[in-house]
């Protein structure tokens, strides 16, 4: 079985006779939604954006593609309820129910297996970087949300201050990362990711130059490819060297950085369309009691019974993440 919407409140016993309380939201569409999608097409209501120039989503949605599991939700805060009521006539499967409430339940485990994952470092804590006061300066997942958007609904990418198409984008490496001031770590993501951000725009939209600033590029097994793949496209650019500062430009132009290149030896200050953060990796909030390591992450050394996984031990891409997920799982099943 699996609850959505879940929160752990407590966990008590011991291997072979754990107690887990949950506190589980009402997601409003039961677990017969076969993901249709009617519920959403004729819903009135929109919910409101994290920021405005993101995809806009009804008050019945689905968090994403790839959302586990492939069922919608609907956000009670804007739902007008059974005074609307056209989930209702359009729903097949009497998967709408509008009356849910919240509650907690009770489950009872041998062991226990901890995924909670990672979520990204707050960017409004590196004031230098410009985010927060320079509209087009996006984070890495921001600007991940906005791009599939547009490749999946075929439709031109425009910056959050006005729309247009940009012309060059910079993406800003190690933000927050390797940064004693900030997170001492390697995030580990974030250079796959720039560059297959790179690679998408430069399929998607080849009159886009793109320039990544890094530390050093942490790339390993067949990440690696996806690099050598980028190195071969003339509108990508790569340059060694750490972005000090980020601010608005004058009378509406880009957001204008300054940073030392290390090759060239000489200290830039350039103007760009966009800038896009490649913002640390941090833990989802943890459960009361359990162990954590400095950073915040769950140790491997728990009481008996209960094993952390994955990305919530520390920063892992999707790759690892699997690979350590199975041998957890492994490691719980063992007698």
């Amino acid at each position: 079985s699996y609850y959505t919407g879940s929160e752990v409140l407590s966990i008590r016993g011991v291997e072979g006779d754990f107690h887990v309380k949950l506190s589980v939201r009402a997601r409003f569409i039961n677990n017969r939604c076969t993901a249709c999608g009617k519920c959403t097409d004729v819903c009135p209501v929109v919910r409101k954006k994290e920021k405005e120039w993101l995809p806009a989503q009804k008050a019945a949605y689905i968090s994403s593609g790839l959302a586990f599991p492939a069922k919608y939700t609907i956000d009670s805060e804007v739902c007008l309820g059974e005074s609307c009521g056209k989930c209702l006539d359009v729903c097949d499967y009497d998967a709408i129910q509008l009356d849910a409430k919240d509650g907690e339940i009770e489950l009872e485990a041998g062991r226990i297996i901890l995924a909670t994952g990672w979520q990204s470092y707050d960017a409004k804590r590196l004031k230098e970087l410009g985010y927060g006061t320079c509209q087009d300066v996006v984070t890495n997942l921001e600007f991940e949300k906005l791009l599939a958007a547009c490749v999946r609904e075929n439709r031109k990418l425009g910056r959050p201050s006005d729309g247009t198409l940009p012309g060059r984008i910079a993406f800003v490496q190690c933000a927050g990362s390797r940064d004693e001031n900030h997170l001492p770590y390697c995030s580990t993501v974030c250079c796959p990711a720039s560059v297959k951000h790179v690679l998408t725009l430069a399929e998607a939209y080849p009159g886009i130059r793109t320039e990544i600033f890094y530390i050093d590029l942490r790339l390993t097994g067949r990440n690696e490819k996806l690099l050598t793949k980028a190195e071969d496209y003339p509108c990508v650019t790569f340059t060694k060297g750490k972005v000090g500062r980020i601010k608005g430009g004058d009378n509406g132009s880009g957001p204008v950085l300054e940073v030392e290149d290390i090759i060239a030896g000489t200290k830039r200050v350039e103007s760009f369309d966009m800038v896009v953060l490649a913002t640390g990796l941090v833990p989802s909030p943890t459960i009361p009691a359990l162990q954590t390591n400095e950073y915040g992450f769950y140790r491997k050394d728990q009481i008996p019974g209960i094993y952390a996984a994955a990305s919530c031990r520390r920063p892992m891409d999707v790759s690892s993440s699997v690979k350590d997920a199975t041998a957890t799982a492994l490691k719980a099943m063992q007698i």
